[in-house]
């Protein structure tokens, strides 16, 4: 299936010369109603939240609840947290029809993933990963379709270095850094470190960590020369933050009560997702009130009545 700008492959987007803006993968929050949303405000590919291979592969439900899609939800990459090549390969196979690629997660630092080997534990396994990126090139039928993985650093970088080459050398088709170790949290992005990796491989590189505002955009391609950069928290703050905007415009909003409704989004999503969206426009006492709102007619009620409709945009 070709890519919404009519290439074949979502490599042909890294080829044009701009920097990508990319969702990343959130659990619970980087799903079908939110990657409708952000794809009306200039971001270029979504992630899906993180899916457990071996789960996905072992249920119909998980495979039903776990990754849902449309027709236009594209470019769009599965994420997956693996440890079995095989595993890996044949979960791809299942999603590829209806995605253009597929990520292996090495960066997640909870717990409960780096203590079932999946996650961040894996960028010191770099020959697993080359086995795995390996077997999904060769099983995935369809030569456009991507195998790409998301790291975080070692606090020693030539390790980090040797792991993207030996993935570049497995067939790697682009790689995502978090420039935190797996330790570090909210500390500061690492940039010299996205740069030393981008430097080192031939491939396209993507930034992640503390993009909050388009011109965090441009001036991290400055600082690192990526290929593109991805947003989370960012994004859940504000998902018209591509387009330029400082904060939730109320068109957004209005977007978000209309895709929610159209899909079917569980209250609670739903509900979640504004709160995040409000925080920076409101005041404590608006949002202890709207946080205490506990069904979707009361949600817009309370937006009519704060904010005002949809149609009073720009009056």
């Amino acid at each position: 299936m070709k890519t919404p700008d009519g290439g074949s492959s979502i490599m042909d987007m890294f080829e044009k010369g701009k920097v990508l803006k990319i969702c990343a993968p959130m659990v619970r929050y980087s799903k079908l109603a939110f990657r409708s949303l952000v794809r009306k405000y200039n971001c270029d590919i979504c992630f899906t939240p993180m899916i457990v291979a071996s789960d996905f592969m072992r249920s119909v439900k998980a495979r039903d609840s776990e990754f849902t899609t449309n027709e236009h939800d594209r470019p769009l990459i599965v994420q997956f947290a693996a440890h079995d090549a095989q595993t890996l390969a044949d979960a791809a196979c299942v999603v590829a029809p209806f995605s253009d690629g597929v990520d292996l997660n090495c960066g997640c630092p909870q717990r409960w993933a780096m203590s079932a080997g999946y996650g961040a534990c894996l960028i010191n396994k770099p020959e697993l990963v080359k086995d795995m990126v390996r077997h999904v090139r060769n099983q995935v039928d369809n030569p456009n379709y991507t195998a790409s993985i998301k790291i975080r650093i070692h606090k020693d970088l030539r390790q980090t270095v040797d792991l993207c080459q030996k993935a570049e050398s497995a067939g790697v088709s682009w790689i995502t850094v978090h420039g935190r170790t797996s330790e570090e949290r909210h500390q500061p992005v690492h940039y010299d470190a996205i740069k030393t990796i981008k430097d080192s491989v031939s491939i396209p590189v993507i930034a992640n960590g503390d993009i909050k505002y388009l011109r965090d955009v441009e001036s991290t391609h400055k600082l690192t020369g990526v290929d593109g950069v991805m947003a989370a928290r960012g994004l859940l703050a504000n998902p018209a933050m591509f387009t330029g905007y400082e904060d939730t415009p109320l068109e957004c909003i209005w977007d978000w009560v209309d895709i929610s409704l159209e899909q079917g989004t569980p209250f609670t999503c739903f509900h979640h997702h504004l709160i995040y969206m409000l925080e920076r426009v409101s005041s404590q006492p608006e949002r202890k009130v709207f946080n205490s709102l506990s069904s979707t007619s009361a949600v817009i009620d309370y937006l009519q009545n704060t904010y005002g409709p949809a149609h009073e945009l720009g009056t």
